[in-house]
C-alpha cells in the first residue's frame, strides 16, 4: 500500500530530502484537514462608498474645504454561509467588510491637513460549491455546563474564508449631504469602540465618499479524512537562540543597507529570471 504514493514532498532539511529522494517514507497515515472544495477570486472597484464619522469626526468635515484619502485599511469581514435552496450543494457566502478610512481633511485653503479617521462598510455575495453533508459533529473537548466551551456540536457544514490583499486607497470627494447617511448593516460595538464613539445616523451638513480597490479570494472548505505518506516526524535542526536586551548587539546583526544608498536602475527592476531581457519578452500583458 505504501508503494503506491510516487512523490517527493517539500521538506527543506537536507536529511529529510535524502530520504525523500530514496523513497523510504514510513508509512500511509490518514489525516483530518480542511479541503478546498470551490474558490473564486475577484478584484473590485468600491466606488463612491459613503464614510460614516463619529460626531467629532463629522464637526471636522463640516467645516472641511477639501478632502484627501491617505489610507485604507480592512478592519474585519464579517462571513454568513447558508445553503441555496434547490441547488444542491451550493452555498451562498455572504461578506460584510469594514474600512478603516484615513482622510486628510483641509480646514482652509493651503492649510495643514488634519487626519480623521472613519469607517465605510461594503457587502457582497458569491455563490460557490461545498458539497453536502448530513451528520452532526460532537467532539470529546466540549463540555455542556463548561465555561470555557471550545467546540459546540455543530452540523457538518463547509466553512468558509475570506482572504483580503490590503485594499488600495484610490480616490476621496465632499460633497454636500442630500440625503440621510445611514449604515447598510449596524456597526458592532467592537468596532464602534475603537473609534471611542458612536456613529449618528443622518447627521451633519456634509458627506465624504471613497473609492477603494481590494482583491480577494474566497473559498469553501470542508473537513475530511485523507491518505498521506509520512517520512518522519518534524524533529527541529535548529537551535533556539536567545535573545540579547542590548540594543547595540541588536543593531550589529543588521545588514548594511547598501540599496537605500545606492537606488536601482531602471533596467534592474525591468530585468526577470529569464536573462535579463527586460519588459519585452515574455508575458509582460496584466490583467484589468
Amino acid at each position: 500500500m505504501a508503494e503506491a504514493f510516487d512523490f517527493q514532498m517539500p521538506i527543506e532539511t537536507p536529511a529529510a530530502e535524502a530520504r525523500v529522494e530514496n523513497r523510504c517514507f514510513k508509512e500511509a497515515v490518514c489525516i483530518d484537514a480542511y479541503r478546498v472544495y470551490d474558490s473564486c477570486g475577484d478584484k473590485d472597484c468600491l466606488e463612491d462608498m459613503s464614510v460614516y464619522f463619529t460626531e467629532a469626526g463629522q464637526r471636522m468635515i463640516d467645516k472641511a474645504v477639501n478632502v484627501r484619502i491617505r489610507d485604507a485599511e480592512v478592519l474585519t469581514v464579517y462571513v454568513d454561509l447558508e445553503p441555496v435552496p434547490f441547488h444542491r450543494g451550493f452555498y451562498s457566502v455572504d461578506m460584510t467588510f469594514f474600512f478603516d478610512i484615513s482622510l486628510d481633511v483641509f480646514l482652509a485653503p493651503a492649510a495643514m491637513p488634519v487626519t480623521v479617521c472613519g469607517l465605510s462598510v461594503f457587502s457582497k455575495k458569491v455563490i460557490l460549491y461545498g458539497s453536502e453533508g448530513n451528520v452532526k459533529i460532537f467532539t470529546s473537548d466540549f463540555t455542556l455546563d463548561d465555561p470555557d466551551i471550545q467546540n459546540s456540536p455543530v452540523r457538518n457544514l463547509p466553512r468558509a474564508s475570506v482572504q483580503v490583499a490590503s485594499p488600495i486607497a484610490l480616490s476621496a470627494k465632499l460633497c454636500e449631504r442630500i440625503q440621510p447617511c445611514i449604515p447598510v448593516c449596524r456597526i458592532p460595538d467592537s468596532i464602534a469602540k475603537r473609534y471611542g464613539d458612536v456613529f449618528p445616523a443622518n447627521v451633519g451638513e456634509k458627506s465624504v465618499l471613497v473609492s477603494v480597490g481590494i482583491f480577494t479570494i474566497v473559498q469553501i472548505e470542508r473537513s475530511v479524512q485523507m491518505l498521506i505518506p509520512t517520512y518522519d516526524f518534524c524533529i527541529p535542526e535548529k537551535e533556539c537562540v536567545t535573545s540579547s536586551d542590548d540594543p547595540c548587539e541588536m543593531f550589529s546583526r543588521i545588514d548594511f543597507p547598501t540599496d537605500e544608498f545606492f537606488p536601482p536602475r531602471a533596467s534592474d527592476l525591468n530585468s526577470d529570471d529569464n536573462g535579463g531581457c527586460g519588459c519585452g519578452c515574455g508575458n509582460s500583458a496584466r490583467k484589468s
